[in-house]
């Protein structure tokens, strides 16, 4: 196996807390690796330790020669009016620059033009290869279906990521670094880049708090918790089930040591005639128990978030009848809707991006008025609003002030609270509180916003994509108290493992106004064969994607083929095996997973994990063909 990366007792420290202490780790060659943490742990710290942005104050980082390293970064650029071409070509800083000055300069030679430039700028990209810059940059757009041309300010943030990927793999990296890369992205963006990663022979490390994108994208573990690096082989479900175990042992071995701890301080503070005879190794072993107690990290702690109730509201929330909305005349982006939302229902709002879910958010709670319709809406509302964009806090303000508005105590729950010391059960330090938001991590301010929320009384809580950012405690935190709160809970999540949790039904919305409910969360209503738009067969497909310019098609489009509404015997004949096909695809690769989550495969030989990793990767990117293939032919059948 080829080793990508390594680091060796790596020290990093910001001021006197070490993010990283004496860290040790090693990166073979096709693993695909998630880096788990709590929110400030220095995550994305360690990621650009990788790049080379940062230096550690001690030890080593080391990428053998030759290896590339590519970066899916987690913010989307702030310049979009560009090209996904020139995008791309931005891999290729040198190769772009000179590609320009020789046309350039080629240009102007037949007017007298430096020739002697034109001959170091040719022998340069001679060097560079760049004279298959544009056949590579080309090939990979075509590979993720991204018009060369199409402005990236047309395109819907799941779009955005996919170039800035394309980016990415267009240097046929050894090593790509994902921070957060299912942040903004719907659920079949989502699957997308899973199916991509998947056939990606290289090292993947991503950071993700995504539980759904972890289980289907890890063959490792690796956490960073107070400094240290952990390697936890398997998938994440072993990692669960270790890390418990972990935890248990840690907490006995410290509750041995503060109990020994405590007999020896008792000792030492026994009388005057024990005083005179007291061994003094015993003592100088007490010291350095003392300094041990001291230095020793204890695990963060774990946020406290309780809902302030408003009391409860009317028994019917809002009920649709025959209620539809168009922004643009015979536009209808929700029509025919037939829904009651009652005091105390948890649903959860899925869809591909623009299919509307934030307008029947708006309906809803009566911030929009149906142009067709009716909805009746009740009485005694409060509502608090969590908006995924972080909106209602004031980057140029601290965390406290954001809070606080002027106020030293706040009442929660009927109870007046310091600001500080609530905003501490939030895991807000002082130091961090008086931190400007915008110095402050993702994580850090899904965490102050959810404060916020809930400092203020409701009896309906809003929440759209919050789980973006926050690490996986928080976020099981949050779900538990969003089961338990007595009111009405309306989400807006590509979450799947989240809306599976909390929520009582899921509402889809199909792109073509329709809205279809599911009792459950999303696995129940994949279990009933909800297909979003992408992932219907042809002639049932939805808004995904660019074709050109501003343009839209499906994400699942390959070049266009005629259309024949009579397909030949060949193609007929391909038609009728490809079901069978799938199935057998859809069952090998069930039973691979199934063959990798067994506690001792890690454990096996080398040779035979990495054969059998790679068969689960190729038979996903087979499957992933044949039902391409699948809905092509389907179409040329008509």
């Amino acid at each position: 196996m080829t080793t990508v990366l390594t680091l060796e007792s790596v020290q990093l420290a910001f001021g006197m807390q070490p993010l990283l202490d004496g860290a040790e780790l090693r990166i073979e060659r096709g693993e695909r690796i998630c880096l788990l943490g709590r929110n400030g742990e220095g995550k994305s710290t360690l990621l650009r330790l990788i790049t080379g942005e940062m230096t550690p104050d001690a030890g080593e980082v080391s990428v053998p020669d030759g290896v590339r390293v590519a970066v899916l970064p987690q913010e989307l650029p702030e310049i979009r009016n560009r090209t996904a071409y020139n995008v791309v070509a931005d891999a290729f800083p040198e190769t772009a620059r000179l590609l320009d000055e020789f046309q350039a300069l080629s240009m102007s030679a037949g007017d007298g033009g430096d020739l002697n430039r034109l001959q170091v700028v040719q022998e340069r990209l001679e060097e560079l290869d760049g004279w298959r810059f544009d056949q590579r940059i080309r090939t990979t757009l075509e590979q993720y279906r991204i018009p060369p041309d199409v402005s990236l300010d047309t395109l819907s943030g799941g779009w955005q990521r996919r170039v800035l990927l394309a980016k990415a793999m267009v240097t046929e990296p050894d090593l790509l670094l994902l921070d957060e890369p299912t942040n903004h992205l719907d659920v079949p963006a989502i699957r997308w880049l899973e199916t991509a990663l998947a056939q990606f022979s290289g090292a993947v490390l991503f950071v993700s708090h995504d539980r759904a994108f972890i289980r289907a994208m890890a063959t490792r573990i690796i956490e960073l918790d107070r400094g240290r690096l952990s390697s936890w082989p398997g998938n994440y479900d072993r990692y669960l089930e270790a890390k418990e175990k972990a935890i248990a042992e840690e907490e006995r071995q410290r509750a041995e040591f503060d109990k020994k701890l405590a007999q020896e301080e008792q000792w030492i503070r026994q009388g005057v005639k024990a005083r005179r005879t007291r061994n003094q190794g015993r003592v100088k072993h007490l010291q350095a128990m003392r300094e041990e107690r001291r230095e020793r990290r204890e695990r963060s702690g774990t946020a406290r978030i309780q809902v302030e109730d408003a009391g409860r509201s009317g028994k019917l929330i809002a009920e649709a009848i025959g209620a539809g909305f168009a922004y643009e005349p015979d536009k209808p982006l929700i029509q025919d809707l037939e829904l009651t939302l009652m005091r105390g229902d948890k649903i959860g709002l899925i869809g591909e991006n623009g299919s509307g879910k934030t307008t029947l958010l708006r309906l809803l709670l009566g911030e929009l008025e149906p142009t067709s319709g009716e909805i009746k809406r009740g009485t005694r509302q409060e509502v608090a609003y969590f908006d995924q964009l972080r909106g209602q806090l004031d980057p140029e303000k601290t965390a406290l002030d954001n809070l606080s508005e002027g106020r030293e105590f706040i009442e929660v729950n009927g109870r007046s609270r310091h600001i500080m010391g609530y905003l501490q059960e939030f895991l807000f330090t002082p130091d961090r509180a008086r931190s400007q938001v915008r110095v402050l991590s993702g994580g850090e301010r899904a965490r102050l916003l959810l404060a916020k929320l809930f400092s203020q009384p409701a009896n309906i809580l809003v929440l759209d994509e919050p789980t973006n950012d926050l690490d996986v405690d928080t976020l099981e935190l949050l779900e538990a108290q969003l089961v338990e709160f007595p009111g009405t809970v309306i989400l807006i999540s590509h979450d799947r493992e989240f809306l599976d949790h909390v929520a009582g039904s899921v509402f889809f919305l199909d792109g073509e106004g329709g809205v279809h409910e599911t009792i459950g969360g999303f696995s129940d209503w994949r279990r009933e064969g909800g297909l979003f738009p992408t992932e219907q067969p042809a002639g049932k497909a939805g808004r995904s994607g660019p074709a050109s310019g501003t343009a839209e098609r499906s994400a699942n489009d390959k070049p266009a083929t005629p259309r024949n509404n009579k397909l030949s015997y060949k193609y007929k004949r391909e038609l009728e095996q490809l079901p069978e096909r799938i199935r057998g695809l859809e069952q090998e690769v069930e039973d691979l997973n199934a063959r990798i989550s067994t506690p001792d495969f890690y454990e096996g030989d080398p040779e035979e994990v990495q054969q059998v990793l790679g068969r689960l990767s190729q038979a996903e990117s087979e499957l992933e063909t044949a039902m391409e293939r699948w809905v092509e032919l389907e179409e040329m059948a008509g």
